[in-house]
């Protein structure tokens, strides 16, 4: 059964789909992390995590400018991620192969995320001019 509803058009937002993809990707590549690290992979999964349920429940709000509110609070999360993802590598608690791997698709997400954002101010300055 195909399930439908306006509510739920956040997922056929590439950027939603990424952020997914890349949530499964972090989960897969930090799982077998040392245990006494396990504080510190459940706040890069949260991070993670915290990228597309943003997107969502922004998405769901009822105005641009809520939409927007928290498109920004994913652009936080999603920097949180990388400063996570960062320090795992500076400290040699992951190899380089997969801080890249991660990091691809993470500059993908970001980069998608920011250009959502840009498009959203951009209609809020079209709109106030508009009513001026």
């Amino acid at each position: 059964m195909e399930r439908k509803n306006i509510n739920r058009g956040f997922t056929q937002l590439r950027v939603w789909n990424s952020a997914i993809e890349l949530y499964i990707l972090v989960c897969k590549r930090l799982a077998n992390m040392p245990y006494d690290l396990r504080k510190s992979v459940s706040n890069a999964t949260d991070a993670c995590q915290s990228i597309s349920r943003n997107i969502a429940e922004g998405y769901c709000r009822k105005s641009t400018a809520d939409y927007l509110k928290f498109l920004n609070y994913s652009i936080s999360s999603s920097g949180e991620l990388f400063s996570c993802l960062y320090s795992f590598k500076a400290a040699n608690q992951i190899p380089e192969e997969v801080f890249e791997e991660i990091d691809i698709l993470h500059y993908k997400t970001e980069n998608e995320l920011l250009a959502l954002i840009k498009s959203l101010e951009n209609k809020i300055r079209r709109n106030n001019a508009k009513s001026q």
